[in-house]
């Protein structure tokens, strides 16, 4: 996705997955989170909606992770990635 965007409907996704990321079994829970954390850290213009939307719905928020690994809380795991690019 990130390598070739053009084409992508990246508002399109965002909507998909605000709309049913909350309730989505827990496989496809993580890929649209992993989709959602990939634009937000890939695509400036759609970090704030990206941020947003984890923030809403706060999928894998509580997850256990190890003392030096990204939360896959898609709000912590944009902030980091964008931070170590910067």
């Amino acid at each position: 996705m990130s390598r070739k965007p053009e084409g992508l409907d990246l508002a399109g996704l965002l909507d998909v997955i605000e709309a049913e990321m909350k309730d989505a079994h827990e496989r496809l829970q993580w890929a649209m989170n992993h989709c959602l954390a990939q634009i937000g850290i890939d695509h400036p213009g759609h970090r704030a909606r990206a941020v947003a939307i984890g923030e809403r719905l706060e999928v894998l928020k509580d997850y256990p992770t190890s003392p030096g690994c990204t939360s896959p809380y898609a709000p912590v795991w944009i902030e980091e990635m964008v931070r170590r690019s910067g």
